[in-house]
């Protein structure tokens, strides 16, 4: 955790009534280019994005746990900003092939739809698994995460 990261959950945690650091999970950075990101992160703080999909293959590499309900994470731009902490609410692994509409639209990129959402993970999934060794499938598991953010210095859901 940066300096300005740790000051942020810092300032997070002075609003809540109990302890949160056993809950933290990361700091995390949605998609893996700097426009996307910023874009995400702002869809995030614009209450838009209340979901996001990670390949499990992905954890397991980097030796960690999947998400689970009641982790919180600090959601910040490319060069390391935090803009919000969220709360994950629901964790749902499922095959890449039977992610649904509803879940698509819940994750708020693009038009919000199946197609556009298939296509841009087809993508970046193709990315991790070559980071990682693995060969992409219509089986490989997603961790569909969803989430609401409990911190925010500005933007339309600041606290």
């Amino acid at each position: 955790m940066t300096p300005v990261v740790r000051t942020f959950w810092s300032a997070f945690k002075a609003t809540q009534s109990v302890d949160v650091d056993a809950r933290f999970f990361e700091v995390c950075v949605f998609d893996d280019n700097e426009p996307s990101a910023n874009h995400l992160a702002e869809l995030v703080v614009r209450g838009v994005k209340r979901a996001t999909a990670g390949l499990v293959w992905s954890f397991e590499a980097a030796n960690m746990p999947t998400p689970k309900p009641g982790d919180l994470s600090v959601v910040t731009t490319w060069d390391g900003h935090p803009v919000c902490v969220i709360e994950t609410t629901q964790v749902d692994i499922t095959p890449f092939s039977e992610v649904t509409a509803e879940f698509a639209a819940t994750e708020g990129e693009g038009d919000g739809s199946l197609e556009y959402w298939r296509e841009v993970h087809t993508a970046y999934f193709a990315r991790e698994c070559a980071r990682i060794g693995r060969i992409p499938s219509p089986s490989m598991p997603v961790a569909c995460e969803r989430f609401r953010v409990v911190y925010c210095t500005f933007g339309e859901n600041a606290a």
